[in-house]
Formats: structure tokens, C-alpha cells, sequence
């Protein structure tokens, strides 16, 4: 079990004039107290146009940030997206190189679509051909990252001529790559692909135990053809995380943040109606919350009649990373024993306080983490060994390729 650490760089209104640079620097903070006290890994979304629910439009920045104060923790893109108009895959290429080469080779690539239609607009990505250019832009990248020199793609999307993109990164043939899933399509899909999975929808245990099943079924499999030249078999699941040794004040410092998260998941993805520069995500959150089942008293304010019971379960699954050390050591338990390979938390939530926030770390730290870290290195490899085989059968039926680019030359541009 490894533990990680989500950044959305989140920021509900009001604002005051330096409210964006004291949330960075205290979320860089928090970081190298994780690296210190023993996480394993710091992620950071990227997430472009979404007012108070994600600030964290340049990862690549913000991480190698976090790389010049921290020793060991992995810096993990939690996801970079593919798109081509987004991101040209050179400009990812050179941008997970070199922040490997900055950490000394401590980077994981997590890759996803983009999904929010503010997003997609922005960029005038097609929603229905996103996965498309996703996966077309996945084999470029991580062959821009091994091969010397790039032979050159032409495809449906990404038409670019041989190069050889440096820096390469540290890590070989590249770090290792994720994909950001949601749902069961999107699971098997990293499963096929070899990639590990970041489970970014709350889910209990059991509910994680079916998915963590399904996938290493899948990975193992020979239905597995690597998009990369590597195979990275992990599985995440993604939860809040508020910790005290009282659970009323884990509570009460917790909930408002994680319920919050919640909300503008529903906002952004599927209710709101946002003006940029206008709405206040916070104060409609305040007015709206009970009837979207994110009171914190559901017994006083039930959700409106007609919620879904798997939105009232995705709800209740919130509370599930906020409570005492002894039930948090209770949850990762159960945890890997479905078979989850990280759980990585959410503690920079809504107006969740920064002292909390580092409070709790250390509680966790200090009482939850090391009887799971102690039995860390058998569980790897019993599961090495599990998966050395199937992982080596994956690997052949990675196409051959050459860089052999014959007489291709590019020569200086002569003035007509």
C-alpha cells in the first residue's frame, strides 16, 4: 500500500489579492511535510478554466516547485491532458523529462481526456472524439520519450515529422504512465493499455474490490497490449482526508471540504450554469447543499426526494477518509485487502485550514501508516512475483519499432 496526496488547488471565493499565491505556497508546504513524514507520492491535477474548484492549470510548474523542497516523494501528474490542443505531445515530452531529470527521476505520468465541457470548449476539443486523440497521443508521447530519434506520427490527429525531442527523461524507456478512469469502460481500457489505473470517482472498499478484480484480470490477460513500452500495474483509489483524534472535530473540520469537492463535481460536470468571472461556486454551495444530499446533518436536511441511491452511496462514501486514527487504520485495511495499491487523499479541499491540513498529516503519519508501510515490502513481492509473467507476455506484444529514419535530414531555410 502506498499513500499519496491529491492537489486541485482548490479556491472558493471571496478572493483578496494574494489568495492565489498563499494557496500555492502553502499546498508546496504541505508537500514537503508529506516528503518528510514518509508519503509516497504528491499529485497534481490539471484543470483549466474551473474557477474554486481546481487552480491548477500548470502542474508541470507547481511540481517542479515541489521537486527543489522534497527529497524522495514521486511528483505524479494526477493527469496531464492529451489532447493536441491542449498539449502537443513535444511539449509533454520535454516537460516530463525534464521535471525527471529536476527529481532525479521521481515522476509518474498520469495521462487522461479532459472531460468538463468549460474545458473541452476552451480548447474547441470534440467531446465525441476525445478518447480518440487520447490514445493516439499516448503511443507518441511515450515514444517521443524513448526513442532517439522519434521517427515521426501521422495519424488522424497528431501529424508531426521526425525529431529527436530532449531531454530524455531519467527514468527508462519512460516514467510510469496512468490513466485518469472513472467507470468500469475506462478501467479495462487502462487494463488493455498496461497503465495503472487512477480511480478518481469515490468508492468503497467493496466497491473497489470488484474494480481492483476486473483490472488485473484484464492486465494479465492477454487482451493487454501496452500503449507504452512499459507496463505499469497499480491500481488508486482517490478519498478526502481529514485526521484527529476526535472524530467530532475530524468532522467538523473535514466535511465542509470534502462535501464541497462533491459539489463542484455536479457543478462543472452536470448542473451549473457558469458566467467565468461571475458565479460564486462557494456561496451557491452554501444555499444548495441540503438538497443535493451534502447537508451535515442528513437527518435534519434530507437530500430532495428522487436522489439517486448511487449518488446518496457516493455521498456517504465522502465521510469515509475523516475520522480517527483507529478508523482510518480500520479503512486502509480494508482497502488493500480489495487489492488497492495506493490510496491517494484529498486534504486541500474547500476552506479546509492550513494547519489542519498539516495537523492531520502528521496524526496519519505518525499512528496509520506504519503497519502498512511495514508489510510493504513483502506484499511487493509476493505481487511482483504474481505479475512477472503476465507483465513479460505484455511486453512482447509491444510492436517493433526502428529509428531508422534513412535519408530524412532538415536543412536551414533558404531566403527566396
Amino acid at each position: 500500500m502506498r499513500f499519496g496526496l491529491l492537489y486541485q488547488l482548490q479556491l472558493p471565493r471571496p478572493w483578496d489579492g494574494d489568495s492565489e499565491e498563499r494557496l500555492i505556497r502553502e499546498a508546496l508546504e504541505q508537500i514537503e511535510l508529506a516528503d518528510r513524514l514518509g508519503f509516497d507520492h504528491a499529485w497534481a491535477t490539471e484543470h483549466h478554466f474551473l474557477e474554486e474548484y481546481s487552480h491548477s492549470s500548470a502542474p508541470e510548474v507547481f511540481l517542479a516547485a515541489a521537486a527543489a523542497r522534497t527529497e524522495r516523494i514521486r511528483l505524479s501528474h494526477g493527469i496531464v491532458t492529451l489532447s493536441p490542443a491542449v498539449n502537443h505531445p513535444a511539449r509533454v515530452a520535454e516537460r516530463i523529462a525534464t521535471l525527471d531529470l529536476i527529481s532525479g527521476g521521481r515522476v509518474d505520468f498520469g495521462t487522461g481526456q479532459g472531460s468538463s465541457q468549460m474545458e473541452l470548449d476552451g480548447f474547441g476539443v470534440d467531446r465525441a472524439t476525445k478518447r480518440d486523440q487520447w490514445r493516439e497521443a499516448v503511443g507518441v508521447v511515450t515514444r517521443m520519450l524513448a526513442e532517439e530519434p522519434f521517427t515521426g506520427h501521422k495519424g488522424r490527429w497528431i501529424d508531426t515529422p521526425p525529431r529527436n525531442v530532449v531531454p530524455k527523461p531519467k527514468q527508462k524507456p519512460h516514467p510510469p504512465l496512468w490513466v485518469g478512469c472513472t467507470a468500469r469502460p475506462t478501467i479495462e481500457a487502462a487494463a488493455r493499455a498496461g497503465l495503472g489505473a487512477l480511480a478518481l470517482s469515490f468508492s468503497t472498499p467493496e466497491e473497489a474490490k470488484e474494480w481492483v478484480d476486473l483490472y488485473y484480470q484484464v492486465i494479465t490477460s492477454d487482451d493487454c497490449v501496452p500503449a507504452g513500452l512499459a507496463v505499469n500495474p497499480n491500481f488508486a483509489v482517490v478519498l478526502p482526508l481529514m485526521c484527529h483524534h476526535d472524530a467530532d472535530t475530524a468532522f467538523d473540520r473535514g466535511i465542509d471540504g470534502a462535501h464541497f469537492w462533491s459539489y463542484c463535481l455536479m457543478y462543472y460536470y452536470f448542473l451549473g450554469r457558469h458566467r467565468p468571472g461571475g458565479s460564486d461556486m462557494w456561496r451557491e454551495f452554501q444555499e444548495n447543499r441540503a438538497r443535493h444530499g451534502l447537508s451535515r446533518d442528513p437527518a435534519q436536511e434530507p437530500p430532495a426526494p428522487g436522489t439517486p441511491q448511487a449518488r446518496l452511496e457516493e455521498i456517504a462514501s465522502l465521510r469515509q477518509g475523516i475520522g480517527t486514527p483507529d478508523q482510518l487504520a480500520d479503512l486502509v485495511r480494508r482497502y488493500e485487502a480489495a487489492g488497492v495499491d495506493q490510496i491517494i487523499f484529498a486534504a486541500q479541499l474547500g476552506r479546509n485550514r492550513h494547519d489542519h491540513v498539516c495537523e492531520s498529516l502528521r496524526l496519519f503519519a505518525e499512528e496509520v501508516m506504519p503497519e502498512f508501510t511495514a508489510r510493504r515490502a513483502a506484499r511487493d513481492a509476493e505481487k511482483n512475483a504474481r505479475l512477472e509473467g503476465p507483465v513479460r507476455r505484455a511486453l512482447a506484444r509491444i510492436p517493433a519499432r526502428t529509428t531508422d529514419i534513412g535519408d530524412y535530414a532538415v536543412g536551414p531555410e533558404m531566403a527566396g
